[in-house]
């Protein structure tokens, strides 16, 4: 029995914590620099963010360091210091979760590469593999409790990630995909086949994070259930709907959306349960009350795209489906 499935058994249902890089904007990050350094030059700040979704009832954190392969790292010049910045992004974690009174995973994020696999790009299943390998082993130097493989919409990808941290490491691996448009990922994988494919691959827990919207990750996350048998799913969902106001991106999601979002979740039987973009602690706290039983979540339908109908008149539609641009994102 591996740690998740230890503490499912103990606590029935595990929150994971929020967004990371709304936090770390809040406490100075200016846009364009590398988040993960500040495990090295401002940890402080990354033990506080820990220790704040800690006190709001999280049983799980990641890790900053979404971004931590030798891919992304390179785009900042510090390529050549993967390990350490992991290895110090699982210290900062551990740490934080040492100190606490109660047992807390520590979840080695992993991110996409940000690149594209042959054909369709430059990068190969063996340059992918070597460059999470890499990651890994120094998120397992550092104390990671799992590998935390998120935000993929690539199944090769993922695949490939699974093979290098096979190499250098035991650690129990998750692995979550981002479903945008029309219930499939950017790279057209549904929830079904993440489901066959990944646990077929063994993983501890399948899942699905970030995405458009919430009711499109709901819809996704309710075919991962229904084909991952045995196998945990997650849910870390972005808070509401991005929206632009001025020149900053928002979401529209209040804690009681968030609330409102796990309440369905857990009548669906889902057992791990967090909040990815613009989730603070606010929300992760009216969650916990949610999951603990101690608050009752009003029936608030799950945010989707904003559609026309036939009057010309844009509303919120729960299940629409919708299409967005294109885009790679930084968890949170």
């Amino acid at each position: 029995m591996n740690i998740i499935e230890q503490l499912i058994a103990e606590r029935q249902t595990l929150m994971i914590d929020g967004a990371m890089g709304t936090e770390l904007f809040a406490r100075g990050l200016t846009a364009g620099d590398p988040p993960e350094m500040w495990n090295l030059d401002q940890p402080d700040k990354i033990v506080d963010i820990h220790q704040n979704y800690i006190n709001a009832g999280s049983d799980i954190i990641l890790t900053n360091s979404f971004g931590g392969t030798a891919f992304r790292l390179k785009l900042h010049r510090l390529d050549d210091q993967v390990f350490e910045i992991n290895k110090a992004a699982a210290m900062v974690a551990r740490e934080t979760v040492d100190a606490s009174d109660r047992q807390v995973i520590v979840a080695g994020s992993m991110g996409p590469t940000g690149e594209l696999l042959q054909p369709m790009g430059e990068m190969t299943p063996e340059t992918a593999a070597e460059a999470f390998a890499a990651q890994a082993e120094g998120l397992a130097a550092g104390g990671a409790d799992i590998l935390w493989i998120e935000t993929m919409s690539s199944l090769e990808e993922i695949e490939a990630a699974i093979a290098g941290a096979r190499r250098v490491t035991d650690l129990p691996i998750t692995a979550t995909l981002s479903y945008d448009t029309a219930g499939r990922t950017m790279m057209g994988v549904t929830g079904t086949q993440a489901a066959e494919r990944l646990t077929s691959l063994g993983v501890a827990a399948v899942g699905a994070n970030c995405g458009n919207n919430v009711a499109d990750t709901e819809a996704a996350v309710r075919e991962i259930k229904a084909g991952a048998g045995d196998t945990p799913v997650i849910v870390k969902a972005n808070a509401g709907v991005p929206e632009f106001k001025g020149d900053a991106l928002v979401y529209s999601g209040s804690a009681q959306v968030m609330g409102a979002h796990v309440k369905r979740m857990m009548a669906e039987g889902i057992q791990i349960i967090g909040g990815c973009c613009g989730t603070s602690t606010e929300h992760l706290i009216y969650m916990r009350g949610v999951i603990d039983g101690a608050v009752d979540a009003p029936d608030i339908p799950a945010p989707g795209p904003a559609v026309v109908d036939d009057d010309g008149d844009h509303e919120e539609r729960g299940r629409a489906r919708g299409e967005r641009q294109s885009r790679r994102r930084r968890r949170g």
